[in-house]
């Protein structure tokens, strides 16, 4: 394919919008004058990367799509399935003797991102303590729909009642990120009055792409 950047003085996609409708999204943007056909490149976005939300984790795919297909379904219309998020660049195809250009925006006006829904992390605590024992056994339970990093998740111990967040007492980390399904960690000692629960580490951040319930 061929490729040509382009300025503000050129075809440029002006005021592209995402609605979204469950799981199906619709982009509609104002063509420029003298196009009859865009590449639509769709990149998929990871949930979360060790440095960041939304790392790119695979190359764009691109869709030739003509004025008059957008005509017909009022925009262009895509489904999005599974967990994080979708970037959506709108370029438009330029002609000339050698067949279709892509002509590269330079602003960003073209593109904009659609998420999909939270992946949920569901976690359960359960105790364990001997009659006469100053301590007590902890067994944490993690089930995640999607791999999450260890740096997401802690589990912060109170003295005398469940932490209510994760100031409310010690923070511990996690050694090993969470595969997908069904985690039984190691047993944790604490004081007979402790309690424990698990929080995210940056609540903003991981809360974006996924949702902790307790079971």
């Amino acid at each position: 394919m061929r490729v040509m950047d382009t300025d503000s003085s050129g075809p440029v996609i002006r005021k592209l919008t995402l609605a979204m409708d469950e799981d199906h999204c619709t982009l509609r943007w104002l063509w420029p004058e003298g196009i009859e056909a865009v590449y639509v490149e769709r990149s998929e976005l990871e949930l979360v990367s060790k440095d960041h939300v939304g790392g790119e984790t695979t190359q764009g795919k691109l869709k030739l799509y003509t004025r008059e297909e957008y005509k017909a379904s009022n925009g262009y219309v895509d489904r999005i399935t599974g967990f994080g998020a979708i970037r959506y660049t709108v370029h438009a195809c330029g002609m000339d003797e050698d067949g279709p250009v892509l002509l590269r925006q330079q602003d960003g006006d073209n593109t904009v991102l659609a998420s999909s829904r939270k992946a949920d992390i569901r976690f359960s605590i359960r105790y364990k303590k001997g009659l006469f024992q100053k301590r007590k056994s902890v067994w944490m339970t993690v089930t995640a729909e999607v791999p999450v990093p260890k740096e997401a998740l802690c589990y912060v111990r109170k003295p005398g009642g469940v932490p209510l967040n994760k100031e409310d007492g010690t923070v511990y980390p996690f050694l090993s990120d969470f595969a997908p399904g069904r985690t039984e960690l190691p047993a944790v000692e604490v004081a007979k009055d402790d309690y424990v629960r698990l929080f995210f580490t940056d609540g903003p951040k991981y809360g974006a792409v996924y949702r902790l319930i307790s079971d």
